[in-house]
């Protein structure tokens, strides 16, 4: 037995030193540093707090008591709290005749309002930007969104731009992964990353259950990234990219299907969510940390992993303490079944989660931008020391799972986004939110017997 483990342990060992002196190699030859970034944060007039909530719902004529008491219980136990923000048109009553200036002025808001104080911010003027990459899931407008940023700073004609479409909530971590292949090819460049979506126009209309729930959890939000390969700017750097690692299961039926656009029954448009979903998270999950483990972990953990793994049939990432290698975990703000299901995996505490379940408190899922207001509340509250690792974890339709590792260059404390709401943090406001305490009566037979529904 113990001839037999050498002979596996041995190959699995030097595989693992090679891996590590290609990327010591690597990451010398390509850099990528974060300069900056900056999120959006909407007016006070877009806050869907309970009884703008309220509103919206009981303005879809096609709902009756079975999806109240859906949309109820599922608003209550989302864990998002009162002050997220909302797309204009919805707010003001306009979502079942979505325009394209709707579109363009939910997207440009956002885009313009992150970028102007990105530029302020750093000092860097757009017409040093050598690459642009925006990323949006949900609209795919002509001229793109890319050269509407083009426009707008009236950049260089040599600029090389990109526009992702479709790419879903993990396209951030897919535009800094192009980012940092182009940074190959183009040296002491400057590049920006714009990650944001278009709410409102695909805002649901009808009334089927999987496809109201990305109603109850999606929000407004994006933002804004400036990134550098050139060494002589690192001493203003506050993040060093050290890995990425995508993982895409489009080839299977199932993962391709448990997250999709698509039309109900009535021909509203809406984003299905399936009860699929959850395995296939889970199952692009593993199989991306398999590959990104052997980076980051300490060869005593690998080592610890390859005896612990002997003899089973199929290896799991559950046995693995990504904690000795990482020190934060920046999760996706996808919903509380989606940072639960991933705490649960990697065997993190609540202290792990909480950034996580604050940004989804505070702003909702945001899309490919939620990653960003996770990281902000880890800034505010002070937690990122020099040396310290980030591992960002992100999932999207298609399925896939992206996820990247940063490393910290200095001590962080900018108060961000979270500026005017970091002392209210952690919240402890249970699932049992204000919206169940004003409209659990749903639920009261008796009293329903009086109330008519549409």
């Amino acid at each position: 037995m113990e001839s037999f483990s050498m002979m596996i342990c041995l190959p699995l060992l030097c595989y693992i030193i090679f891996c590590l002196w290609k990327l010591f190699f690597r990451n010398r030859e390509n850099s990528c540093y974060m300069l900056h970034y900056e999120c959006y944060k909407g007016a006070e007039d877009r806050k869907l707090d309970t009884e703008s909530c309220a509103k919206i719902v009981l303005r879809n004529k096609n709902l009756g008591l079975e999806q109240y008491r859906f949309l109820l219980q599922t608003i209550s136990n989302s864990g998002i709290g009162e002050e997220t923000y909302g797309p204009k048109n919805v707010i003001e009553g306009q979502e079942q005749s979505p325009s394209l200036e709707d579109a363009l002025s939910e997207v440009d808001d956002i885009m313009f309002n992150t970028l102007d104080k990105l530029f302020e911010r750093t000092g860097v003027s757009p017409s040093e930007i050598d690459i642009l990459v925006v990323n949006v899931s949900l609209f795919s407008p002509q001229p793109s969104l890319t050269a509407r940023v083009v426009n707008r700073y009236k950049m260089r004609e040599d600029i090389k731009a990109f526009n992702l479409a479709g790419m879903g909530c993990s396209a951030s971590v897919v535009a800094l992964d192009l980012v940092w292949q182009l940074f190959k090819s183009h040296k002491k460049a400057l590049a920006l990353v714009v990650s944001t979506e278009s709410m409102g126009p695909n805002w649901y209309r009808g009334k089927e259950k999987s496809m109201i729930l990305s109603n109850c959890l999606f929000r407004s939000g994006g933002c804004s990234m400036l990134l550098t390969n050139n060494e002589a700017l690192k001493h203003r750097a506050i993040l060093k990219l050290s890995h990425v690692v995508r993982t895409h299961l489009g080839a299977n039926d199932e993962a391709y299907g448990c997250c999709i656009q698509l039309e109900d029954d009535l021909g509203y448009a809406g984003f299905l969510l399936t009860r699929n979903l959850t395995r296939n998270a889970a199952k692009a999950l593993s199989m991306n940390l398999k590959v990104l483990m052997p980076k980051v972990l300490p060869l005593r953990e690998l080592l610890r992993y390859i005896f612990t793994s002997l003899g089973r049939k199929r290896s799991s990432v559950a046995g693995l303490n990504f904690k000795a290698g990482i020190e934060h975990f920046c999760i996706h703000p996808g919903g509380k079944a989606v940072i639960d299901g991933i705490g649960k995996s990697l065997k993190l505490t609540d202290y792990d989660l909480e950034p996580a379940r604050m940004a989804l408190h505070r702003f909702g899922n945001t899309s490919s931008g939620g990653l960003w207001y996770v990281l902000g509340y880890m800034e505010a509250k002070k937690r990122l020391k020099k040396g310290d690792r980030i591992l960002m974890i992100s999932l999207g339709a298609g399925f896939k799972c992206n996820n990247c590792v940063w490393e910290v260059v200095r001590d962080l404390n900018d108060l961000n986004v979270w500026k005017d709401s970091i002392d209210h943090y952690p919240s402890q406001e249970g699932p049992a939110n204000s919206f169940l305490e004003k409209y659990g009566w749903i639920n009261d037979e008796q009293l329903m017997s009086f109330v008519q529904f549409p």
